[in-house]
């Protein structure tokens, strides 16, 4: 089932002590004691209770602005946020923190306000209103504003208007920095892929010169790396149509500035937008062709490695997947947890590349090759591409239905057209591309007729 991507509570907070581009210190603080330090720094202990809410729902709100937008890692440092007040809120190391502010953050630091529509922490720019006026929340003006006896949420209203609503009780987790650890280039899948397909098309609006990705579906094709390799030109960057950590967060950074996502008047992200194809782990119960692509991948790695455990592909998440995964855990010293996340994935697929591409050139024998490590899209050419029709072609001649298509080494529509076919008929979500599970079922029929020919 698609996930959504919503923000999550840090559990720390790294905080520059200085403008942006100073040569500051850097400290990593827990999140909590982050927003009870700023709150002590930015507002009085002795006003009413009310406006301490409003100021710290705004000073959390902003924070998490910050790290949700990655604004700062995306312009290249190395850091959240800064204590310096012209860019951000004051942080002041070591400093007192007031009971009565303490126990407030304690009640709700994982509540911010966000805008109607809208999941990313709203920008909740905010002042004195003394010394300095903004479009944002006034904190002197808070304190009048409750001894009229307006509510924390009223307050808030009234600042950054009618159509906001405060999230209560968000998740505490890793929100960790955005970019994969691996450069995402043609043939790649996964909700990172479909994410940069949103962020170029929303860049496209106002840089036309971006082609469009007409179907983000989270498969890397050439749509893709045509709109990465434009994107890379119009911005200087080493046009190699593969997103690299330095091309990933200058989509960010454009990406945030198009949409206004670090402003009080914010575009802001639409749940539909944070939505994800693709579950963000696979755990016992689970079932379905992603679970079938993980099977492969464990038992062609097992194959090659006896210390590891081989598992029907039968697309369920049972026992034996479990024990296969946790041994794959043990062995590459990953937290055993028969559960895979990011990093458990982003592991198994590093290995089974680096086991396909360690293999000598005709291991195969007259067997089909072993599935490449990367989806096959329309507009791909290469010697994958030429088996790939050379197997369809066999297939083809021997089950009527599936049409036969010249041996070209190009991925055109007729070669969309035999795969599409060859799902269908062997119950593979019809998609037109050729990941593991197609490729492996192909496979399994080239080699049965194969052999057939062969005697």
């Amino acid at each position: 089932m698609p996930e959504a991507l919503l923000p999550v509570i840090p559990e720390n907070i790294t905080v520059h002590l200085g403008a942006p581009g100073s040569d500051a210190q850097n400290v990593t603080v827990n999140f909590i004691d982050y927003i009870k330090n700023v709150a002590s720094s930015e507002i009085y202990p002795t006003w009413p209770e009310n406006a301490l809410r409003a100021n710290i729902y705004a000073i959390i709100s902003f924070a998490l602005n910050r790290i949700y937008t990655e604004w700062y890692p995306a312009r290249g440092y190395n850091f959240d946020i800064t204590n310096s007040t012209q860019f951000d809120q004051a942080f002041v190391p070591n400093r007192e923190i007031y009971d009565n502010i303490s126990a407030i953050v304690d009640q709700i630091f994982n509540d911010y306000v966000v805008r109607q529509g809208t999941i990313q922490p709203l920008f909740t720019a905010f002042c004195n209103g003394t010394t300095s006026q903004c479009a944002g929340l006034s904190q002197w003006g808070t304190v009048s504003l409750a001894e009229q006896g307006f509510t924390p949420y009223r307050i808030l209203q009234n600042y950054y208007g009618n159509d906001i609503n405060i999230v209560e009780n968000a998740p505490v987790g890793d929100s960790g920095e955005s970019y994969p650890g691996v450069p995402l280039e043609t043939g790649d899948r996964g909700n990172n892929v479909q994410i940069l397909q949103i962020q170029l098309n929303r860049i496209r609006q106002n840089y036309p010169a971006i082609p469009e990705i007409t179907n983000p579906n989270g498969t890397f094709g050439i749509e893709t790396e045509n709109a990465v390799r434009k994107f890379q030109e119009i911005f200087s960057l080493p046009q190699t149509g593969i997103v690299d950590k330095s091309t990933w967060y200058r989509i960010k950074q454009y990406y945030n500035g198009v949409k206004s996502l670090a402003e009080l008047a914010s575009e802001g992200i639409t749940l539909e937008e944070a939505t994800v194809p693709f579950s963000t782990q696979l755990a016992q119960g689970n079932s379905g062709i992603d679970v079938r692509t993980l099977q492969y991948y464990l038992s062609i790695i097992a194959y090659f490695n006896s210390d590891l455990q081989p598992v029907p592909l039968d697309g369920i998440y049972d026992a034996a997947t479990v024990d296969a995964v946790e041994r794959f855990q043990e062995f590459y010293g990953l937290p055993v947890t028969g559960i895979v996340d990011n990093d458990t994935w982003n592991v198994i697929d590093r290995i089974y590349t680096e086991t396909v591409a360690a293999l000598p050139e005709g291991y195969q024998g007259n067997n089909a090759k072993l599935y490449p490590g990367y989806f096959l899209t329309k507009g791909m050419r290469g010697e994958n591409i030429t088996d790939l029709q050379t197997y369809l072609n066999l297939i083809g001649r021997n089950i009527p239905e599936v049409p036969e298509v010249p041996v070209t080494g190009y991925f055109g529509d007729q070669t969309e057209n035999a795969v599409r076919v060859f799902q269908r008929l062997f119950g593979i979500p019809v998609s037109g591309d050729v990941g593991p599970v197609t490729w492996y079922q192909i496979a399994l029929q080239y080699d049965f007729l194969n052999r057939g020919v062969a005697s």
